[in-house]
């Protein structure tokens, strides 16, 4: 009996086994059927550029798209927010899809230029031409072969093809596999060496047929989004990642960001939405509320040392062609929508969801081209190590974030669930884990179990042969100097280079549908994104899909998971918004989640993770290096401060310059340092970036002073908060009341930033921003280099007024509105009810009213007569017919780009606002009787009442008003003309025009 139950078991697990092997094979027809064998063949990566999201970028940049293409992968579309992390995975992407066969198979990676005039040529001499990853070449007529040595590689017989005047390309018609191998050049450089026409080719293997030459040439591989409502501005990740990308030679990866595309209140989603703001807060323009936002500092440790990489950006990164430019820059739809739509594709998300909710939403018909997505973020069952007390610590110890499922360290005691990544914008994360497409989720579960060790520290330390790896060491070292306790080793994790490296080993297997990878241990879990706090379906008054509607947007359900209280701000009483919780049942989508990173099969190591020894033998990988840093791209690179020689002068009135980095700002500062010093001695300046552009783009005011050789004038960073405006627990950071009226896209942040696009046009400067710090300004501890810090407004004020002989000070504000009768309507945008105020008192209007109530003598300079002066056309008609000084064209470029972007899009409408802007400088040294300048005196005071529709609002006070000078009127077509003749003078001009005359100089030897 018992052998028959045997036999028929056995009969049963036989079958079994094929019924199994039948349902793969049907699995394996329907994915041959919908192309799922041939595999992906794009990756798409979604980022917030925070120092995390480039360590990650690093990474996968660097590992070998051979190894990673057993699938046949080669589309990938990063969305990245450019923390610190993020580009340590960018670096890992970018060593991982480098080239799409076997490098072996390859001849060198660069090719080989032939340049010629109507005759056959060869090689005769051939030049390295690092920056433009081209070979420069001295021709003979003789058609032949010329053997090359690679720096990195074995020498080479390489086949010469006739270049024709016209650009018409004749292949010599020999069989010989050197010939073969050297496709026809699909597309011309335009560039030139010696005024010759210059035309490249690419490294492809012996075999590449024309088809597969076309693909390299015309299709990126991968693509980049940036996500720009996070850790970082858009303005100074866009132009961080392009010099990322030309360090590592992959100017073909697309990169995207931004859109002045909105969200109408009938909930249509409008082409190219940029993904500044939280979908719960996009509105039909850039602008908005800093919902979530504000949980992340403004200033050190947050955006700006994330923006700056804490100033190891400029002096290290190498500059390339590419850069932001107005109406120009590729969108972050854009970029998604031409990636997904060209095939399948892998989307990595190491920032927030909101471009890639947005397209889901808008592109539902593309969604099927998605074939997975990584996502680096949430907390399932975490416990933050954070924050915790030490085992043999006394009762003295308060824990802070210990045992916390999130990470939101600025704001824990109210919302202890959420990570950053899905706390940007939650609903967007919802709608990702939601879509339907899988999803693998490197949570803070995984990443809390690999801190940065101290072993780890020092192994990189003493490993960085390539520039990459030295640039995220760099940044990691900063870090860690500029810790705000000692427990950096308990709270620095890797994140979205863990997350990069996870996805790199699972998808080098076919249907390894259980996530198996070398780094992390994973788990299939059930789990949902909090969006809302129950109870359910009560108008509160936060929630914008719901309040004040009949129909809630995007027809969501009435009383559903989205319809409850949703976070406001800073300390809003306990709110769960953001929590990746585990649900049983239909409310939550199975997931697979890394649970915790491997320990080293390698026990012996010093490096107790698996992981840790990958990634630093990913980044120093001699394949698919970095060409060069800042300093060697250029072969006679020097660094040089010029200060002026003042000895025999008698220096005119002291000035302290105030600027909040507008274009108006720059354009005001120029003519300043043009005016005679025996007039005008600009003695400091001050930047608030409370204003128009963000705390980092302090570096263009630097680049501006070495341009006018004035390297000699300190520059002090104000407060990056209006008055009252921090947050009273925590004072990095706080709220954006009035600087949320400020575009964050086109018109505003993204171009201020960029300087409308040619902040890269000046001059790079020695000095720029940098988080080196001292222990004697209360610092934890002192960096390497604590003589470099970067100084406070009030500390240059302090050192200013200490210099200065004691006498009456004056101030001359350029701002305010005096409305006589409600009939002058004030400049503040997007803040419809407040008609009456100017856009300098909103923005700070404690502040103004501080000023414009003290004892000093003050002049104002208001919107009335700056109004006067706002025509592009008169002003830049005398700029043309005056002397091109290097500054005169600087100026003309900036002004002739403002007048053009008005006239193309609605964005720009209020450029003439910096016109005005530049009025308070010329009135400063102006001759009365040239400017015929008349003045009146007002009893005024500012409203400084926390009402948005009345504050920086200006009244007439005869009684308790502040008694001030103020312009009333002056001849606008003299103004022009002494603008125009100051800006030509040769005297006091530019020392270094541009950085192309400084790249010039860079290239030739010092004399």
């Amino acid at each position: 009996m018992k052998e028959k139950e045997k036999e028929k078991e056995k009969e049963n697990m036989l079958f079994l086994g094929f019924l199994h092997r039948m349902f793969f094979i049907i699995l394996l027809f329907v994915a041959t059927f919908y192309n799922g064998v041939e595999g992906l063949d794009r990756i798409l990566l979604d980022t917030d550029v925070d120092t995390d999201d480039f360590f990650a970028l690093f990474y996968l940049l660097k590992l070998n798209r051979s190894e990673m293409d057993l699938k046949g992968l080669d589309r990938i579309l990063l969305d990245t927010d450019v923390d610190t992390d993020d580009f340590f995975a960018l670096f890992y992407l970018l060593k991982l899809n480098r080239s799409e066969m076997d490098l072996k198979n390859y001849i060198p990676h660069r090719g080989f230029v032939l340049v010629g005039r109507g005759e056959y040529c060869r090689p005769a001499d051939l030049v390295v031409d690092n920056r433009s990853d081209l070979v420069k070449v001295v021709t003979t007529p003789i058609v032949g072969q010329r053997t090359y040595r690679d720096p990195r590689g074995p020498i080479y017989d390489v086949s010469i093809a006739e270049v024709r005047q016209e650009g018409h390309v004749d292949w010599p018609g020999s069989s010989s596999a050197n010939e073969a191998s050297i496709p026809k050049p699909s597309k011309y450089l335009f560039d030139s060496v010696g005024g010759k026409q210059l035309y490249r080719y690419g490294a492809l293997p012996v075999d590449a047929s024309p088809a597969l030459a076309r693909t390299v040439w015309e299709s990126p591989s991968e693509a980049i989004t940036i996500s720009a409502n996070a850790w970082t501005s858009a303005g100074h990740a866009i132009n961080q990642v392009y010099d990322m990308l030309y360090m590592m030679g992959r100017d073909d990866i697309a990169v995207g960001v931004g859109g002045e595309g909105g969200i109408l209140p009938n909930a249509t989603i409008l082409p190219d939405v940029g993904g500044y703001l939280p979908i719960i807060e996009q509105g039909n323009d850039t602008s908005g509320y800093c919902r979530y936002r504000q949980t992340i500092p403004m200033g050190l440790g947050g955006r700006l040392d994330i923006d700056s990489n804490y100033g190891f950006r400029k002096s290290f990164l190498p500059q390339g062609k590419r850069q932001y430019s107005p109406l120009r820059q590729p969108t972050a739809q854009q970029v998604m929508i031409k990636t997904i739509s060209s095939g399948p594709t892998v989307v990595f998300l190491i920032g927030s969801h909101t471009n890639f909710a947005l397209f889901l939403l808008s592109n539902p018909h593309l969604k099927k081209n998605v074939e997975h997505i990584y996502i680096m973020g949430g907390g399932v069952r975490s416990q933050n190590p954070t924050g915790c007390c030490p085992k043999n610590s006394t009762s003295s110890c308060q824990p802070r974030q210990c045992g916390d499922h999130g990470n939101i360290f600025t704001d824990y005691t109210s919302n202890p669930y959420a990570e950053f990544n899905f706390f940007m914008d939650s609903f967007a994360s919802y709608q990702v884990i939601h879509s339907g497409i899988p999803v693998t989720l490197v949570p803070l579960d995984a990443t809390n179990t690999i801190p940065i060790t101290e072993k780890f520290f020092e192994t990189f330390e003493k490993n960085q042969h390539t520039y990459e790896a030295q640039y995220c060491f760099k940044s990691l070292k900063i870090a860690r100097d500029t810790w705000f306790d000692d427990q950096f080793y308990t709270s620095y994790f890797m994140w979205d280079s863990f997350m990069s490296g996870i996805a790199a080993s699972i998808m080098r297997k076919q249907h390894n549908h259980q996530g198996e990878n070398e780094f992390a241990e994973m788990e299939y879990i059930n789990i949902t994104v909090v969006t809302s706090n129950m109870p359910y379906g009560i108008s509160d008054g936060s929630n914008p899909f719901f309040d004040g509607r009949t129909t809630p947007k995007f027809n969501l359900e009435r009383n559903g998971v989205h319809s409850g209280h949703v976070q406001t701000k800073l300390r809003d009483p306990f709110c769960v918004d953001g929590y990746t919780k585990e649900v049983a049942g239909p409310g939550g989508v199975p997931v697979l989640v890394a649970v915790r990173a491997k320990p080293n099969r390698n026990a012996s190591s010093l490096l107790d993770k698996e992981f840790f020894a990958s990634f630093l033998d990913v980044l120093n990988q001699r394949e698919n290096a970095g060409i060069f840093n800042f300093s060697t791209q250029f072969p006679y690179f020097r660094e040089e401060l010029h200060k002026p020689d003042f000895r025999g002068k008698h220096l005119g009135k002291n000035v302290v310059f105030d600027m909040d980095m507008s274009a108006g700002d720059f354009i005001a500062l120029i003519y300043l340092l043009k005016l005679p010093v025996e007039e005008i001695n600009l003695k400091a300046i001050t930047v608030s970036p409370t204003g128009w552009a963000n705390a980092a783009t302090i570096d263009s005011v630097y680049d501006l002073l070495h341009m006018m050789g004035r390297d000699d004038i300190p520059v002090g960073l104000g407060d990056v908060f209006a008055m009252n405006q921090s947050d009273p627990i925590f004072s990095a950071v706080g709220d954006c009341k009035y600087n949320k009226v400020i575009p964050q896209g086109s018109g505003g942040f993204l171009d201020s930033d960029t300087l409308y696009g040619l902040s890269r046009s000046l001059p790079r400067s020695p000095r720029r921003y940098t988080a080196e710090n001292s222990v004697k300004f209360g610092a934890p501890r002192d960096t390497d280099h604590p003589e470099l810090r970067q100084p406070l407004a009030l500390e240059v004020w302090e050192s200013v007024v200490k210099s200065l002989d004691p006498g009456s000070k004056d101030i001359i504000v350029v701002g305010g509105h005096i409305n006589h009768g409600n009939t002058d309507k004030g400049n503040v945008i997007n803040i419809p009810s407040n008609r009456f105020a100017e856009l300098n008192m909103f923005l700070d209007p404690l502040a103004a009213k501080t000023v414009l109530s003290s004892e000093l003598n003050i002049t104002l300079i208001p919107l009335g007569i700056q109004r006067k002066v706002r025509a592009f056309p008169t002003i830049l008609k005398r700029l043309h017919l005056t002397r091109k000084t290097p500054e005169t064209i600087f100026v003309t470029r900036l002004l002739s780009r403002l007048q053009h972007l008005q006239k193309t899009h609605p964005r720009y409408q209020h450029m003439d606002i910096f016109l005005g802007e530049i009025l308070g400088a010329v009135v400063l040294a102006g001759d009365y009787s040239v400017l015929k300048s008349t003045y009146y005196v007002e009893n005024i005071k500012v409203t400084a009442s926390r009402y948005e529709s009345e504050d920086g609002q200006i009244t007439i006070d005869e009684k308790q008003g502040k008694s001030v000078e103020v312009l009333e009127n002056l001849d606008h077509l003299a103004y022009y003309d002494v603008f125009a003749n100051r800006l030509s003078d040769e005297k006091q001009s530019a020392v270094v025009g541009s950085f192309d005359e400084q790249r010039r100089l860079w290239s030739t030897p010092s004399k």
